[in-house]
């Protein structure tokens, strides 16, 4: 059991640092493209997570699965606020 929590949590890490490296160098024009993508596989997520969340028969389960809706839905609204805010610096007045 130790070993399985070791090896999420070394791809976890490992996820972490390779994201931020993609992340910094993707230029600023493609920003809000990949915006829009990110916030299409956060909604996947976000059902996912409510089907954990109303599935569950235990209470911890039930109550990451509520978490987990909670901080994907910020994500999603978030992702389509800053993603509108973009496209609208793009707009001439």
């Amino acid at each position: 059991m130790e070993s399985v929590i070791l090896i999420g949590l070394y791809v976890f890490v490992l996820s972490v640092f390779v994201g931020f490296e993609i992340i910094s160098k993707v230029p600023r024009m493609l920003h809000t493209p990949l915006m829009s993508g990110t916030n299409a596989i956060s909604g996947i997520s976000l059902v996912g997570a409510v089907v954990a969340a109303g599935f569950s028969q235990e209470l911890l389960t039930t109550v990451l699965g509520f978490f987990a809706v909670v901080c994907g839905t910020v994500n999603v609204v978030g992702g389509y606020l800053v993603t509108d805010r973009m496209l609208r610096m793009f707009k001439h007045k």
